[in-house]
């Protein structure tokens, strides 16, 4: 299978909270509480599996910080795809939405030390 991707992807292990989910006629579902393990990053977005169903097409909002330049990077992630796992968990695939291009050279320096890390 070839890969269409535009950024390749980088394994992180990040756990994040999602809270609440919304779409852009208002909708919201409130009250999630939903944590969510991150297994993959790149400049376009993130993957990530968690026990609780979330809807595609929906957005949450997320706060990012990669080694080694610990910024902070607020975020809003549309889910684009889920697959049922046979744990009963989801796997998600998501895109960054708005994300400024300015935020590159944190995804480069994560990816650097990452081979640094592969060749000790």
């Amino acid at each position: 299978m070839q890969e269409k991707r535009r950024y390749k992807r980088l394994p992180i292990q990040l756990n994040l909270e999602v809270s609440e989910l919304f779409k852009q006629d208002n909708n919201v579902i409130p009250d999630l509480n939903a944590e969510i393990h991150v297994f993959d990053i790149n400049q376009a977005g993130i993957g990530f599996t968690t026990t609780t169903y979330l809807p595609e097409g929906y957005y949450f909002n997320a706060t990012l910080s990669l080694e080694p330049s610990q910024q902070k990077i607020l975020t809003v992630v549309k889910i684009l795809n889920v697959f049922k796992l046979d744990d009963g968990s989801y796997r998600y695939g998501c895109e960054f939405v708005g994300f400024a291009s300015i935020f590159n050279y944190v995804f480069e320096d994560y990816a650097k030390m990452l081979e640094g890390s592969e060749q000790e």
